[in-house]
């Protein structure tokens, strides 16, 4: 199984915000990253618990790497940093949305976006048009 072990790492994170998650097999949640002051969607990234107790504490997004196996923190190699601003979890507690301040490019490519390079449909039409 690609991500995690099937024994969690070690987490700080609030017994009470770890019992609401809702994690996939291997642990994680996918962590939505969005410009808090446009709504521009940004990146998304994977946390577990630790990475989300880091998160909420630092005031830094930090992720997990599936393919690495490692955290890390967006912006302490590229210098294109996101500062939480809000984070919050969807209706089912499977998903995080975290809203930041985002400082440089959000894509590892150097886009402003994730999405901002292969847009498989613009300006379609509203139902019923």
């Amino acid at each position: 199984m690609v991500g995690m072990t099937s024994t969690p790492r070690p987490s700080n994170l609030d017994p009470e915000i770890a019992a609401r998650l809702k994690r996939s097999p291997d642990g994680l949640l996918p962590a939505i990253a969005q410009q808090y002051d446009t709504g521009e969607v940004l990146m998304l990234g994977w946390m577990d618990d630790e990475a989300l107790h880091r998160t909420l504490t630092t005031g830094r997004c930090t992720y997990w790497s599936r393919s690495r196996q490692e955290y890390w923190v967006k912006g302490d190699t590229s210098g294109h940093f996101q500062w939480v601003r809000s984070v919050a979890l969807d209706c089912d507690a499977d998903t995080v949305l975290v809203k930041v301040d985002q400082v440089g490019a959000a894509c590892h490519t150097g886009d402003r976006t994730c999405f901002d390079a292969d847009v498989l449909v613009a300006d379609a039409p509203a139902p019923g048009q």
